[in-house]
């Protein structure tokens, strides 16, 4: 077989390279895949003789088909769903408890769902977080299609848990039985095996050593690692925590080593690594980078190298791991591992944490702006530092004292992770905000990778790379100040939010959603989690290129988007707040609004928000229990806009009777006491956007007669995030 490969007409990287849009073209049915995969075919053919160019493209014909028949596999399972589930074997290492609410991967008929739970009681919460073994449950419960992406640049759970061969999803009311089972999937077992490893580290070592220990062996991260998670984040060295290359060369290495004093030869080894790198994934949880990692561990042995290692790498798991390009995370492994390969073989000790940390930090910026955005400057330093600090010490260490543990804990070097922490969050003190970039487009990525390539081949010829620079910055500028107008209505589940910015950039965002509240619990019971804002404003204005607010306008004083409000002010730079003047006299709204440390204004009735070349008026109520809710009207290019507040449509109707408005934003709320039949009967727009709280029950009347309201409604609901985008005139344009 080896042989085989070695004699192959053309470069391995070329036929990798040329797979993969071959690849991109089947599971994204992406017209620009299919596209640069026709071009590149042409290319061979002007480049390689009739012969060559035969054997390639029935090298092709054979991947392509596997392709086919994945991609037909995904449909098959999307389309034909089950009814019911009566029985499900937990994964044991997919297993995570926060507050009351439990969820985890089981199989079932042999198919794979996520499953949900709402703990009863403290004791069973205990129970399943001890749980360790293979489990199956005899349950009730429903079962549903997992939610896609609401808002533009959201995350889409749907896809995320198609491409882990997930295509539904289960929520238990009732846990009839909990008993355990026996199994010869060598999948399981290595779960259940990981599992065990967790549980016992969480039992034996106090945190935040703990948390460290199972990250960096084990590649798990629990909930209560939620804030220093975002620490890390911010700081641009997450990854950090994925593990790759370098821990399984430490473990690899110290696998053959042991092997090597007991006496046992080369050759041995070079068999016994598979089973031991079948073992090490499992325990891994099967992560993205560590089976990229281990392919090209066990190909070094037999031989391949550089880039031929990398591209047998790729044709591989093209056939082991079908979805593993459609992940960030494998996408990131692989575009790490390229950039490294092709800029030389990784280097140990010191000097190659120092390449590592500039070339991954500055390579892969147009893959990571795709992703997430933006990108920290700090990481690249931190990365060096932190890479050192993480792979020459910890590693070692907390592997040691993780086998030393089935002897004797020693938990007395838990006072260097209550150091590192308090480092960690000091640093972040000091450090500035991310640079956001904006997501780019596929076009846009395409050219920045291309512009990179290009200026690895002319590093040596000054006069290209600068010309090169300039056009890769030119790319970044478009991604972050796209030319356009847009008004974006987002998809907040509870509340709403409004973002408008106009060709010269000047931005306005109209209220921040509200935070969900919750019956008060006992302290088992509270949960960690991501705010509203956090899950789909902020991604979106990041996605956006946005990184300053110009004015943020509260259209009423509800203390629910207070905690929003927050958390807009530490991820954006607020320029100023405009709320009402009656709002200005409630205290306890204006003592937490001071805390984001922005100035804050008041708007009056007649003042105009200036945008798009012209402006919305601001309406207040003066005769009303709503005196602090306002509403905008004006002309936006081609039409007239409303966004209503909580102002009675009585007061707008006597106050204001010739308003007309082509466009109506409205939010609608479960506590209206009246639809807005009314109000819109007065307006007669000719397009309707509302923005639905989906965690609220509504009343029969407040969805009657959608259809008198306008010859278009847009719901969120239903539709996701609706945008308004143009230069001189509106086009719509929805997430469904």
């Amino acid at each position: 077989m080896s042989q085989w490969i070695s004699r192959f007409p053309i470069p391995k990287i070329y036929l990798s390279f040329l797979l993969l849009w071959l690849y991109y073209a089947i599971f994204s049915a992406s017209f620009l895949a299919l596209l640069g995969f026709v071009f590149l075919l042409l290319c061979l053919f002007f480049q390689f003789p009739w012969k060559t160019v035969i054997k390639v493209l029935l090298v092709c014909g054979l991947f392509g088909s596997w392709f086919l028949f994945q991609k037909w596999q995904q449909e098959e399972a999307s389309q034909h769903l089950v009814d019911s589930v009566n029985t499900v074997r937990i994964l044991p290492d997919t297993i995570k408890v926060n507050g009351d609410s439990l969820s985890f991967r089981g199989k079932a008929d042999g198919r794979l769902f996520q499953v949900y739970y709402k703990f009863q009681s403290e004791a069973e919460k205990e129970r399943f977080k001890e749980l360790s073994e293979l489990h199956e449950i005899v349950v009730k419960g429903k079962l549903a299609i997992p939610q896609g992406a609401n808002n533009f640049a959201g995350f889409d759970y749907r896809n995320y848990l198609k491409t882990q061969g997930i295509y539904q999803t289960l929520t238990i009311s009732e846990i009839v039985e909990l008993k355990k089972a026996s199994s010869w999937d060598i999948e399981e077992n290595l779960s259940s095996l990981r599992r065990k490893a967790v549980v016992w580290i969480k039992r034996n070592f106090p945190d935040p050593m703990r948390n460290y220990m199972t990250g960096l062996l084990l590649g798990h991260l629990d909930t209560d690692f939620e804030e220093m998670n975002e620490l890390y984040s911010s700081l641009g060295i997450i990854h950090l925590f994925a593990l790759s290359g370098m821990q399984v060369g430490f473990f690899m290495n110290a696998f053959k080593k042991s092997l090597l004093r007991l006496g046992l030869t080369q050759e041995k080894f070079k068999w016994l690594a598979y089973p031991f790198s079948l073992v090490y994934a499992g325990l891994t949880g099967f992560s993205a980078s560590v089976i990229r990692s281990l392919l090209q561990k066990l190909l070094a042995q037999h031989g391949f190298k550089s880039l031929d290692n990398f591209a047998l790498t790729i044709l591989i798991l093209f056939l082991i791991m079908p979805n593993f390009f459609l992940t960030a995370g494998g996408v990131l492994s692989c575009a790490y591992a390229f950039i490294l390969t092709m800029t030389g073989e990784e280097v140990a000790g010191i000097k190659g944490l120092i390449r590592e940390s500039c070339i991954i930090s500055l390579g892969i910026l147009p893959i990571l702006s795709f992703y997430f955005s933006e990108f920290q400057p700090w990481s690249i330093l931190l990365t060096f530092v932190f890479s050192f600090l993480f792979d020459m010490v910890l590693l070692p260490l907390l592997s040691i004292l993780f086998c030393l543990s089935f002897i004797y804990p020693i938990t007395q070097f838990n006072f260097l992770f209550e150091w590192l922490e308090n480092i960690i969050r000091y640093i972040s003190q000091l450090s500035t905000r991310p640079l956001v970039f904006g997501q780019p487009s596929l076009w846009i990525l395409i050219l920045l990778l291309i512009t990179l390539a290009l200026i690895y081949d002319y590093r040596k010829n000054l006069k290209k790379i600068s010309m090169l620079v300039i056009v890769a910055i030119s790319l970044f500028l478009v991604t972050k100040h796209p030319l356009e107008n847009e008004i974006t209505v987002l998809d907040m589940e509870q509340g709403r939010s409004i973002f408008l910015r106009d060709m010269t950039g000047k931005t306005i965002l109209l209220d921040v959603g509200e935070k969900s509240e919750r019956d008060k619990k006992e302290a088992w019971q509270e949960r960690i989690s991501s705010s509203n804002a956090e899950r789909s404003l902020i991604p979106y204005l990041k996605s956006r290129g946005v990184a300053k607010i110009d004015q943020l306008v509260l259209t009423t004083s509800d203390t629910k988007q207070l905690d929003h409000v927050l958390e807009i002010s530490k991820a954006f730079e607020l320029e100023e707040i405009l709320v009402s003047e009656e709002t200005l006299s409630k205290r306890e709204f204006m003592d937490k609004l001071k805390k984001s440390k922005v100035k804050v204004a008041a708007i009056k009735t007649g003042q105009q928000l200036f945008i798009f070349g012209s402006g919305l008026e601001v309406i207040t109520s003066q005769n009303s229990d709503k005196k602090d809710s306002m509403v905008l009207y004006g002309k936006l290019l081609n039409q007239t806009f409303l966004v209503t507040g909580n102002i009675e449509e009585k007061f707008l109707n006597k106050s204001y009777p010739k308003i007309q408005a082509d466009v109506v934003l409205t939010h609608q709320q479960a506590s209206k006491k009246k639809t807005d039949v009314e109000v819109f009967e007065i307006f007669q727009p000719k397009i309707t956007v509302i923005s639905v709280d989906k965690k609220k029950k509504f009343k029969e009347k407040n969805g009657e007669n959608n259809q008198e309201f306008g010859n278009s409604i847009y719901k969120t609901d239903q539709k996701g995030a609706i945008r308004f985008k143009g230069w001189s005139a509106w086009q719509i344009e929805t997430v469904r």
